[in-house]
């Protein structure tokens, strides 16, 4: 249990397909969650459809990030971030949405470059872990982007791969028509494949599946990512309404929607580390909280 003193921060996460908010601490070296939210916006359709961001989304992204901010301030946060991935790189108007966030929260609020995207990951991955061994390989598959990102246990991040195909663009590029037939898996299995030609990751000992697929994935087949569950997975999801997705494994409809181009992805990033992923716990807010607490401490100390 989180000690009442404990320093607290929070972390305000906007994606493609969600505003998530995590209150954090730190408690025996490990980081706690204190409360976590998440809010539907579907920010990432709207810039893969239009380009850019329409003045309703822009509204009411903002709302829901000064509700976050309030929450945040109720649960006696010293810090709070709030931080922006692929939306923020992608839509022509970027720097509108963190100006009107900004505007809204009163937070500094800035984009996060692909690379420290992955590397929050791959922290707040590795933190959650027991154990881990020397080194580790974090895959984060988001809406519109995913980071792959290698590396050691006393060295932290050495190696980073970011790649503009998330499940939420996959989806609407190849698999966003139902019934899904033959050919929309190939050409999405063949849009998966060109992101990712030429990617020769190095050597890990281990890799962990962070993001919102490897946690819906664990519904269908468990904590375990290997070729032959993945493609299980994978046939599962093909035959499956996202209606029948979503009752079946208790999944978001929104994350029903975008699942099998989320696992299509993950499939290919472990054929090409050639080891067997497994579902994190941590990801890129428990990165962002445990580089927030030890700037607070250092700035005690």
């Amino acid at each position: 249990m989180v000690r009442i003193g404990a320093v607290r921060v929070g972390i305000i996460d906007v994606g493609a397909n969600t505003l998530r908010l995590l209150v954090a601490a730190r408690e025996d070296g490990r980081i706690v969650a204190l409360r976590e939210q998440r809010v539907q916006l579907g920010l990432g359709e709207e810039i893969e459809r239009f380009g850019d961001i329409g003045e309703e989304k822009l509204a009411e992204a903002a709302a829901v990030a000064r509700a976050h901010v309030r929450r945040a301030h109720k649960l006696g946060c010293e810090r709070i971030d709030v931080l922006v991935t692929s939306p923020g790189r992608q839509a022509r108007n970027g720097d509108e949405l963190v100006s009107r966030l900004g505007e809204a929260t009163g937070v500094a609020t800035r984009v996060l470059r692909s690379e420290e995207e992955g590397e929050l990951a791959w922290y707040g991955a590795v933190a959650a872990t027991e154990d881990p061994p020397h080194s580790v390989a974090v895959c984060d598959v988001g809406g519109g982007s995913t980071q792959l990102v290698i590396g050691t246990i006393s060295g932290g991040p050495a190696w980073a791969h970011s790649t503009d195909l998330g499940s939420l663009r996959l989806t609407g590029r190849a698999l966003g028509t139902l019934p899904r037939g033959q050919g929309d898996l190939d050409a999405a299995r063949a849009q998966v494949e060109e992101a990712f030609t030429g990617l020769a990751p190095p050597l890990a000992l281990a890799a962990i599946a962070t993001g919102g697929t490897a946690r819906a994935l664990r519904r269908v087949v468990g904590t375990t990512l290997e070729p032959e569950t993945l493609a299980s997975a994978a046939r599962k999801l093909a035959i499956r309404s996202d209606r029948a997705i979503a009752s079946d494994y208790g999944v978001d409809p929104a994350r029903a929607r975008t699942l099998l181009a989320g696992t299509l992805i993950l499939m290919e990033v472990q054929r090409r580390l050639g080891i067997t992923l497994e579902i994190g716990r941590g990801g890129i807010r428990e990165g962002a909280a445990l580089l927030a607490l030890d700037e607070l401490a250092a700035a005690i100390a």
